[in-house]
């Protein structure tokens, strides 16, 4: 509606601060605050209201076919939406729910054999780690001389 900045707002504080006096300026502020509560109380019913009225009326179904007609691609991408929507909701029965189902099993089977190789793996480098720490280790200690006992 109104696009104030902080300088406009500020010439008109300091306009009211002269114009009405110190004393009076948190009392007239108050009122204003009121007033502007209110008018935007007032729009929001009346936006609330018409929205409603054009609810009723239809408008919103008119609004989408016209939408629809004006931008096609729009209108043919929400089908292709739809489809796909419908093709993920398969019955378990059909040929084609079964064979979804056995796709999901083989996924699952080949996530498990793809873990486990990644665990194997992690196994064989912990021990191949370690093996070289105790070699680091061995090659650390110093060798005792054998004739001072």
């Amino acid at each position: 509606m109104f696009d104030l900045g902080f300088a406009e707002l500020l010439v008109i504080g300091i306009v009211a601060l002269i114009v009405v006096g110190p004393k009076d300026l948190p009392v007239m502020f108050r009122q204003v605050g009121r007033f502007v509560g209110k008018a935007r109380g007032m729009a929001r019913e009346f936006s609330r209201a018409m929205n409603d009225a054009a609810d009723e009326a239809g408008v919103k179904d008119v609004a989408k076919s016209l939408k629809t007609a004006t931008n096609p691609v729009s209108s043919a991408m929400d089908g292709v939406k739809d489809a796909a929507k419908s093709m993920t909701n398969l019955d378990p029965a059909s040929e084609t729910g079964k064979l979804s189902a056995e796709r999901a099993e083989a996924k699952k089977k080949i996530e498990l054999a793809t873990a486990k190789a990644a665990a194997a793996r992690s196994q064989r480098e912990a021990e191949a780690a370690a093996k070289k720490v105790a070699e680091m280790e061995a090659a650390m200690q110093p060798d005792t001389p054998k004739g001072d006992t």
